[in-house]
């Protein structure tokens, strides 16, 4: 039960950011009250990158490489989010990425990128308390620890959604993101997704030769079970003329909103025509060989394999330039490959399980 000790005594420490203005129950909003001080707390340390950028904290084996890029439709609507020692664990980080979309998506993505870690803290709080109390649970195996998350992952997204509707400055109804986020505790990694952005893993083959593992689902509208779904609840999936390949989701009698995904935030306009905020929650154990995790909106992943893309990072000498470097030949590869289609914003988050040292130990030369 070691492990699990450890973890219910950093539960313990997020309790004492609220000590004395009221009694941290997770019943009675405390659970959020501690995890949204554990947020201001991790922003006035500088343990949170919300922008391009890098964060290794000190002592810390993993490096994390933050992008992004804003394309030709107008403002930006890509946002990222990594979070170190996330609920003062300090085996633990977050990332997260968003993408916007709708006249108001890059309010609904910041939103949901501000709302969702603190969330997601709070409901895995009620679940180690609630684990805590059951003699049955043994934390140390990772399945049960796997089970809180993706539970938490779930009532998470179904509040934040909840919330997205009722938000009184943000018109949500034409208007929405996706959300990709993992954490990374110890050599655990959970992943959720909403949306069609993805998660490629770098791993290292027999030959030394490093090779991309795709760990997410695009979530497609023509994706088998979430054309069905949608079609059931009388919304239409189908390409316009001048858009073959490109399915999208409308509404039964309208030419509206033709989303390019079947999962999203927000979108109210078609939630009852098959669009659904529920993520596919996985995980993954991170072994010697596996040395980092790509993160990134459709804006690379439409011009860019699985494995191009890691041998971009992985031949970057420089760590913290290798968001940066994957999302400039992204732009390269759109101009060469998409000529008079208006670029696609491009983030990536670029996360690194090992020291530089080791990274060398396994990687082969650069190209």
């Amino acid at each position: 039960m070691g492990h699990f000790s450890t973890m219910f005594n950093g539960l313990a420490r997020s309790f004492s950011f609220k000590k004395g203005r009221n009694s941290g129950s997770l019943d009675d909003g405390g659970g959020r009250e501690s995890a949204k001080a554990m947020l201001k707390d991790a922003k006035r340390k500088d343990s949170i990158l919300c922008t391009s950028g890098v964060l290794n904290s000190e002592g810390s084996d993993t490096f994390a490489s933050v992008f992004s890029k804003k394309g030709e439709k107008g403002v930006n609507q890509d946002c990222c989010i990594v979070w170190e020692e996330f609920g003062c664990q300090e085996d633990m980080i977050f990332c997260g990425i968003f993408d916007g979309h709708g006249p108001w998506g890059h309010f609904v993505a910041k939103t949901v990128r501000e709302s969702l870690p603190p969330s997601l803290l709070c409901h895995w709080q009620q679940g180690l308390a609630q684990a805590f109390l059951d003699p049955e649970l043994d934390l140390e195996k990772k399945h049960q620890r796997y089970d809180i998350w993706k539970h938490s992952y779930l009532r998470t997204c179904a509040a934040i959604d909840r919330e997205l509707e009722q938000h009184r400055k943000i018109d949500t109804f034409y208007s929405g993101t996706t959300a990709l986020s993992i954490v990374k505790q110890g050599e655990l990694v959970v992943l959720a997704n909403v949306g069609d952005s993805r998660a490629v893993l770098a791993t290292t083959s027999d030959d030394g030769s490093v090779v991309a593992v795709q760990l997410t689902v695009d979530f497609k509208p023509n994706l088998p079970q979430e054309a069905e779904r949608i079609i059931q609840c009388n919304g239409r999936v189908f390409c316009l003329s001048d858009e073959p390949g490109v399915h999208r989701v409308w509404l039964p009698n309208e030419e509206s909103p033709g989303l390019a995904m079947s999962r999203a935030f927000g979108d109210y306009c078609i939630k009852d025509f098959g669009l659904i905020s529920v993520p596919e929650v996985t995980h993954r154990s991170i072994t010697s060989r596996d040395q980092f995790i790509i993160l990134a909106t459709d804006g690379v992943w439409d011009v860019v394999t699985n494995q191009e893309a890691v041998e971009i990072v992985s031949s970057t000498p420089d760590r913290a330039k290798a968001s940066k470097r994957l999302v400039e030949c992204a732009v390269r590869a759109w101009k060469r490959k998409r000529r008079g289609i208006a670029m696609d914003d491009i983030s990536a988050i670029c996360l690194f399980f090992h020291s530089s040292s080791e990274q060398e130990h396994h990687l082969v030369s650069p190209l």
